[in-house]
């Protein structure tokens, strides 16, 4: 089927490490395009979690509509599977609206539960969630992904062995099923794709010092805005104060969050937290790029090198969407 004759609504998926420059090519787009944005960030989903989660500002979703932003606060969960369901849904009204659909952002799962689906494994259950952060308190996260490793040698390679919270899914899943998380995963292939016809871009510096260079000076303009004055305020909610082990939450252990946290706690000195702020982005950028290797149907493009490829790609796509004089791709 050639795509002109493909009936499917188009959206375009826009992917990458952090920092390499999705957010300002998701803006000039949805202007050409007449689009709008569907953030596709697990961190952008909590409210509070602006300056560190470099969340758009109020001026650039005032040029353009974003979705899936400040849903949740930061002592609450969101899963993947309601990532799914929320930006299916957005995605819909953005098309409805005669609108495209522009998915922007770095959260690997997130993508893949929308684009790929997610199989029927089995949902979260406090109960044993409560039992293994009991155990990670008293063996340490480590240990907890040496468990992981012996029952799933795929995902203890995949999970980083301080990411808490997937080892603690993984493990949950393969005690309430008898079943590693890898193989449900694996049953996902099979389940029903999204009915789009999507282009599937991935904007990466092929130079991984620039994209270093670019994660350091954007964490200092971070620092430079009022971080720690942002996490400051985080840790005086009530919610977080009242939460009994707050570093464990999804939102804190965010990428330069957690960092800030352990910092005020008095765990680092300012410039020892600045390091390990930085160090901790780059771990996060490389097991984004990681992921998105898996990604066989995307595009890759150097986001300062290829503009004038990136262009073309868009007009290939979206013929006669264009607006002209907007900003060049």
């Amino acid at each position: 089927m050639t795509a002109s004759s493909d009936p499917r609504p188009l959206a375009i998926a826009l992917m990458g490490p952090t920092a390499s420059g999705k957010t300002a090519l998701a803006l000039d787009w949805a202007q050409r395009l007449d689009g709008e944005i569907v953030s596709v960030d697990s961190a952008l989903v909590y409210r509070g979690l602006d300056i560190g989660a470099a969340k758009p500002t109020q001026a650039e979703r005032a040029q353009v509509p974003h979705h899936l932003i400040d849903l949740r606060d930061p002592w609450q969960t969101y899963s993947a599977a309601e990532f799914a369901l929320d930006a299916r849904r957005a995605m819909d009204q953005i098309v409805a609206r005669g609108r495209v659909p522009i998915l922007a952002g770095g959260t690997g799962l997130y993508f893949h539960a929308l684009l790929h689906g997610l199989s029927d494994m089995p949902e979260a259950d406090p109960s044993m969630r409560e039992r293994i952060s009991a155990e990670a308190a008293e063996q340490g996260w480590d240990a907890m992904h040496a468990q992981l490793a012996a029952i799933d040698p795929e995902a203890a390679a995949r999970i980083h062995a301080t990411d808490a919270q997937r080892i603690q899914r993984a493990l949950e899943v393969y005690r309430l099923s008898g079943r590693a998380i890898s193989d449900w995963r694996r049953a996902s292939a099979q389940a029903p794709r999204l009915p789009y016809r999507v282009l599937k871009l991935v904007l990466a510096p092929a130079d991984r010092a620039v994209l270093h260079g670019r994660i350091e000076r954007r964490f200092d303009q971070m620092l430079e805005a009022g971080f720690l004055d942002e996490v400051r305020r985080l840790r005086e909610l009530p919610g977080l104060r009242a939460h009994p082990q707050p570093l464990q939450l999804p939102a804190i252990r965010a990428v330069g969050y957690r960092q800030a946290w352990e910092h005020l706690d008095g765990a680092c000195a300012a410039a020892e937290f600045r390091d390990r702020g930085v160090f901790a982005t780059r771990q996060l950028a490389k097991r984004q790029l990681t992921w998105l290797r898996g990604e066989l149907d995307a595009r890759w493009f150097d986001p300062l090198r290829d503009a004038a490829e990136l262009a073309y790609a868009l007009r290939l796509f979206a013929p006669g969407r264009l607006r002209e004089g907007t900003g060049a791709a």
